[in-house]
């Protein structure tokens, strides 16, 4: 991994419905998605997102500008003596401006909501062939931890 050219601060907020075509666009260059929902279609889910207690789709801002993007769900279950948890997932930053301390902004930023939340994990979900992305995910101290298992219903 290279060293940043130079590290970037940006502001970290939950995201808008008016940001989800900057964040759709970042899932098309970022992570290669080439099945974008139309701007409809993401609004229908984004309201559903926030229907959930505590489900929420964050931004990465720098001059204005979405730069960086990351979901983040905490539930809560009966195990581990009811302890909360939470998953990290669609984590994408402007290939233009990677490895210059945006997606390690936004990890911190989810561990520390997590730390606030009382989860006793926060999990992460991240695609086999992205090794790159699990290079740094394990420099932010991520293991692997187990197996994920998928199966088509």
């Amino acid at each position: 991994m290279n060293a940043p050219d130079r590290l970037l601060a940006c502001v970290l907020r939950e995201a808008t419905a008016e940001d989800l075509p900057a964040v759709l666009e970042l899932y098309a260059l970022a992570l290669g998605d080439a099945r974008t929902l139309s701007r409809e279609e993401a609004e229908v889910v984004f309201d559903r997102m926030r229907a959930y207690p505590d489900f929420r789709l964050y931004v990465a801002e720098l001059a204005g500008r979405i730069v960086g993007t990351y979901s983040l769900i905490v539930v809560q279950g009966l195990n581990h003596a009811g302890a909360r948890s939470a998953v990290m997932e669609s984590v994408a930053v402007h290939p233009d401006l990677q490895r210059r301390g945006i997606g390690r902004e936004m990890v911190a930023h989810a561990r520390a909501y997590c730390r606030r939340r009382g989860c006793y994990k926060l999990a992460l979900s991240s695609n086999l062939k992205r090794e790159d992305a699990h290079t740094f995910y394990e420099q932010l101290d991520f293991e692997i931890h187990g197996f994920s298992f998928r199966v088509m219903p």
